[in-house]
């Protein structure tokens, strides 16, 4: 809790001066007044203030506090404090109290100061970007608006639960391939750049030709042990070259847009971040949150930047008057299904039960065809490595067969 410096004046009118534990300068003031004390000046402690800027600054703003995870819990608690009718700044201290370090509890402290000193909820959040996005902010300050902020934070942690069951499926469709991948690499330099060569040195004294298959290994081999640290430097650099390059928007907007046209990736990227808009969209139209405000809003949802700009394309369109099933049909980098459950939504009234039931199957599709590449590209990556090492092997029996045959 942050410390003030007061000066006040007692009942006989001396001055006092000291330092006072509060939540804010007015939560300061009302306890002196309760102790029968006059305040005339309450300040931030100057120790206390290098503490919280160090805090606030350093840890809240530089770094994120709240992982995903996290952010899903503390919804999903704050929920059930505030539907069971504890008062907001009581559910925040709760919270606090029992935060699982002392950057959350921090975070969560400043948030409860905010709220003490007669600010929003929305607008406490507000002041902390790094830890809650606009589309968070926004949906709670349209519960706030309509004295349903236990029902909105219940729905918010349903929303990022959803989220993160699919970002976690996405992941461990995608960790065995790249374990294995990884794995065979490894095998596969090892064998280049050790076992091939000591075959070379064994067959150096003989004037018989080697095998053509061997021959090629070998030059293989000394492209690895010679050039191998340059290009790995090489590839190194393009790296990071190439993610300076994405951090021009013209340049990233583009590689995106040619993402979209990869086979089988570029459609579960399309399907992905169609989702991710779709029930982001339902979330704010459910709270009540304007169709065009929650668009711009669901807009920051979207990883992809070529997608981002044809939404950005769409908001001008709603402005002018198009309906919004009109609008995304126009840009074929979204899914048919996504305006097609728009425009069920608007002709029957149901526009966010219809676009969260759109974002429920587009994940599910994501889902399907995540799982069913992983299960193609276990046993596809199975058979290249045993195929590599198959060669390497043959490479270095082949003369080993053909000395015997020569001593025979």
């Amino acid at each position: 809790m942050p410390a003030f410096q007061f000066e006040a004046l007692t009942e006989d009118g001396a001055t006092r001066k000291g330092v006072l534990d509060a939540d804010s300068a007015k939560s300061a003031r009302s306890l002196l007044r309760q102790q029968g004390l006059i305040p005339l000046s309450v300040q931030t402690s100057s120790a206390d203030a290098n503490t919280q800027k160090s805090w606030l600054q350093k840890d809240l703003f530089n770094s994120k506090t709240l992982g995903n995870a996290d952010l899903t819990v503390l919804t999903r608690q704050l929920a059930g404090l505030v539907g069971a009718g504890l008062p907001l700044e009581r559910a925040l201290s709760a919270l606090a109290d029992e935060a699982p370090n002392e950057k959350q509890q921090a975070l969560l402290s400043a948030l409860r100061a905010e709220v003490n000193a007669g600010n929003t909820f929305a607008k406490a959040l507000a002041q902390h970007p790094r830890e809650f996005s606009d589309v968070f902010t926004a949906v709670i300050a349209s519960g706030e608006q309509a004295g349903n902020l236990a029902m909105v934070l219940g729905r918010l942690a349903d929303d990022l639960e959803d989220q993160q069951t699919l970002h976690a499926k996405l992941i461990g469709a995608a960790l065995y391939p790249g374990i294995v991948s990884l794995v065979a690499l490894a095998i596969v330099l090892f064998l280049l750049s050790y076992v091939v060569p000591q075959v070379a040195g064994v067959f150096a004294g003989s004037k018989r030709a080697l095998p053509w298959l061997t021959i090629v290994m070998l030059g293989i081999s000394d492209l690895v042990r010679n050039y191998g640290l340059w290009a790995l430097l090489a590839l190194s650099a393009a790296g990071i070259a190439f993610s300076y390059a994405l951090r021009s928007p013209p340049f990233r907007q583009t590689f995106d847009a040619l993402f979209l046209k990869l086979p089988l990736i570029g459609h579960l990227t399309r399907h992905y971040n169609a989702a991710r808009f779709a029930g982001t969209l339902a979330l704010l139209s459910t709270a009540g949150v304007p169709i065009l405000k929650g668009m711009q809003a669901a807009s920051a949802t979207l990883q992809n930047k070529a997608m981002r700009a044809d939404l950005d394309d769409a908001v001008v369109m709603v402005r002018e008057g198009a309906s919004l099933a009109a609008a995304l049909a126009q840009k074929k980098r979204f899914p048919g299904l996504l305006p097609m459950f728009a425009r069920l939504g608007e002709q029957t009234g149901q526009l966010p039960a219809m676009l969260s039931r759109c974002a429920q199957q587009l994940s599910n599709e994501v889902q399907r065809r995540a799982l069913a590449l992983a299960t193609l590209l276990e046993p596809l990556l199975i058979v290249v490595m045993g195929l590599f090492v198959m060669l390497i092997v043959l490479a270095v029996l082949l003369p080993i067969i053909q000395l015997n045959q020569l001593v025979k």
